[in-house]
């Protein structure tokens, strides 16, 4: 397979309603598992494992408004239900059903720039370009 680039930022965006609204810098990707042991009485080791429900939570670095979306009076503040779309030379994914957890801005005069955001997803879909 042979790689024609990599990502860029404009690779990296925030979708909602069909409509790119931001584009991401930089991100990090975080799955964790709420898997159990399974214990029998007398037992010293566990007997198995329960694999329980995915969490996905990500940081967004970086973040400009789509000039649409300054139009439309977006506010990162306000979004809800929004998806996250990494786009990579063979693959792209995508983390749905985002909510935030949490911002912290860096302020600069007339833009639209959001320093960090973490993100919560409920859905991660993986497909190949």
């Amino acid at each position: 397979m042979e790689v024609t680039g990599f990502p860029t930022s404009a690779d990296i965006y925030l979708e909602l309603d069909g409509k790119k609204v931001a584009v991401v810098q930089s991100y990090t990707a975080k799955a964790s598992k709420t898997s159990q042991s399974v214990e029998a009485f007398g037992e010293s080791e566990p007997v198995g494992t329960i694999a329980g429900q995915n969490k996905y939570t990500l940081e967004l670095t970086r973040l400009y408004a789509t000039d649409d979306a300054i139009s439309d009076g977006i506010n990162f503040y306000d979004l809800s239900d929004f998806s996250l779309v990494i786009c990579k030379p063979d693959r792209k994914i995508i983390y749905s059903g985002c909510q935030w957890s949490s911002i912290s801005e860096q302020g600069e005069l007339d833009a639209m720039v959001a320093e960090k955001i973490t993100v919560v997803a409920a859905h991660r879909i993986e497909t190949t370009v």
